[in-house]
């Protein structure tokens, strides 16, 4: 078969025909260069399809962040396997659940992980080989013929070249779960197409090169974070890479320390900098990109962001695991348009429409359609759930992407999320959409963290409760909230309820679990 079309895979054969020596990932005092990654990826694959791999089985990568899982992440793809990345915080019971759900023929784990992987992967049939990363005792699994050391099968292998390739553009790449926020995570299933489209698209806009150095302490699981490692291949720039995102100050240090030019966060990761912050820090100047995804970085957040990074970009972005991204927001925007998500992505179109699929204007809240190569194939093995969310498009035989995301455009069309058509509710017999109401709190000066929700009330239906989590020394209080609201919003979205809590739930990759708020 032809190389000539591009795969997944190829970002890192090209990385180390290009720059063999050059350093492709730093993770704590480890470091591995782009020939060596590739060579130990190639050997991976080998490996598994020796003990049986077959083009388009399943296999799992759970293993926390480390040069581990990401050969395992490149050997998987050149072995023409579909990679599911699991974050090895979950927990038996949902591991278990996404094993049977994708049934993988192989399974990459770490060592330390096997009290929590023993008792799933015995309920899954499917499996048959299981490589084991780092130390750890001896595992014995009924139905499962091969549990090996993942070095051993490696060092067995011979050549350093990858197998014969078999996959095209349009077969899976990965099948990447959903948190779950929103109730039972779903496989989203992405093609090296998808994944291809979607990496090229956020380089370009984020300007992206090879001298950049990215940091990344989101998990592997989570498409930010994934993407992270991928586009740093893709540009044969040099990640470096965090289990977790600890103390503030041995972040920085870490930034400083590695000359980090790229920082992705998400708002809680931004909120514990900010807080921090409040104390004299010099700025860190070799970084010249932050981006955060999940929401628009909060205007009482910008000053000390930009103090930290005096050099820095900030790009606000939005998007879903099941199209990766769809709009940013230019840097020249922010000050002008805070609270906006900005533009479309290149190479990607965005409408809104009514609950009858008519499209809206401008001014207009709607439910946002996506429609791009970067859109996902559906959720593996639901297609109740794929016809809802995938649907006909503009040319015949297309499908597009029903966010499920209630949205507006404002006359220079760019976006604003209003919040999800699944949380929004009716209070006084309106609907109540929370992200307008938690947009006006996190705007106060004292406010780190809120979250609005609807909770039953006999007389108004239901009644809208905020979750409120201060700075540390603020005098915020329920008076002081409440008069802005009042300022600030209409009469029927004044919450009824203002909780000041500690902290707020979430999810592994950091979104606020409201479900768990509605007690």
């Amino acid at each position: 078969m032809h190389d000539a079309v591009p795969l997944l895979q190829d970002y890192l054969r090209h990385a180390a025909q290009r720059k063999p020596s050059k350093i492709a990932l730093v993770c704590a005092e480890r470091q591995v260069s782009y020939v060596d990654l590739a060579s130990h990826a190639a050997r991976l694959a080998r490996a598994l399809q020796r003990r049986g791999l077959e083009r388009g089985d399943r296999v799992v990568i759970f293993a926390p962040n480390g040069i581990e899982a990401v050969t395992a992440f490149w050997g998987v793809l050149e072995a023409g396997a579909v990679v599911v990345m699991v974050n090895p915080l979950t927990k038996p019971e949902k591991l278990a659940l996404l094993l049977n759900d994708c049934e993988p023929t192989a399974l990459v784990i770490d060592g330390a992980l096997t009290t929590t992987f023993a008792a799933a992967a015995a309920l899954a049939p499917s499996l048959r080989t299981v490589l084991i990363t780092g130390t750890c005792e001896p595992v014995h699994l009924e139905g499962v013929s091969a549990v090996v050391s993942a070095d051993v099968a490696v060092a067995q292998e011979t050549s350093g070249e990858p197998p014969a390739r078999q996959s095209i553009d349009i077969d899976l790449a990965t099948i990447m779960y959903t948190s779950g926020s929103c109730g039972e995570p779903k496989g989203v299933m992405l093609t090296h197409r998808n994944m291809l489209t979607a990496a090229s698209s956020v380089v370009e806009y984020l300007d992206l090169v090879g001298d950049d150095v990215i940091v990344n302490v989101l998990p592997l699981a989570f498409d930010y974070g994934l993407y992270q490692m991928i586009m740093s291949v893709r540009q044969c720039a040099r990640l470096v890479l965090e289990r977790s995102f600890g103390f503030p100050t041995e972040f920085l240090n870490l930034l400083r320390k590695e000359h980090v030019t790229v920082v992705p966060g998400v708002p809680t990761l931004f909120a514990l900098l900010t807080r921090f912050s409040e104390r004299p820090i010099e700025g860190i100047s070799t970084v010249r990109t932050v981006t955060s995804t999940a929401a628009p970085f909060p205007t009482s957040q910008l000053p000390s962001l930009r103090a930290m990074f005096p050099a820095a970009r900030f790009f606000s972005m939005y998007g879903l695991t099941e199209c990766k991204r769809c709009t940013y927001l230019p840097p020249e925007d922010l000050d002008r348009k805070p609270d906006s998500v900005g533009i479309a992505i290149p190479n990607t179109e965005l409408w809104l429409v009514d609950d009858d699929g008519q499209r809206l204007g401008a001014n207009q809240v709607g439910e946002l359609v996506v429609r791009g190569a970067t859109v996902m194939q559906g959720y593996w093995g639901d297609p109740g759930a794929t016809a809802r969310t995938l649907r006909p498009g503009p040319l015949p035989g297309e499908q597009v992407l029903y966010t499920g995301d209630l949205c507006r455009f404002d006359d220079e069309s760019y976006l604003y999320v209003v919040g999800r058509k699944d949380q929004v509710f009716k209070s006084r017999g309106e609907k109540v959409a929370p992200a307008a109401i938690e947009a006006v709190l996190l705007a106060v000066s004292g406010v780190r963290e809120a979250a609005v929700v609807g909770v039953p009330d006999e007389l108004l239906g239901n009644a809208i409760k905020a979750f409120v989590v201060l700075e540390e020394g603020s005098n915020l209080d329920e008076n002081a909230l409440r008069r802005v609201c009042q300022k600030r919003l209409e009469s029927v979205l004044i919450p009824t309820v203002i909780q000041f809590v500690d902290s707020l739930p979430t999810t592994d990759n950091g979104k606020i679990k409201k479900q768990d708020l509605v007690v």
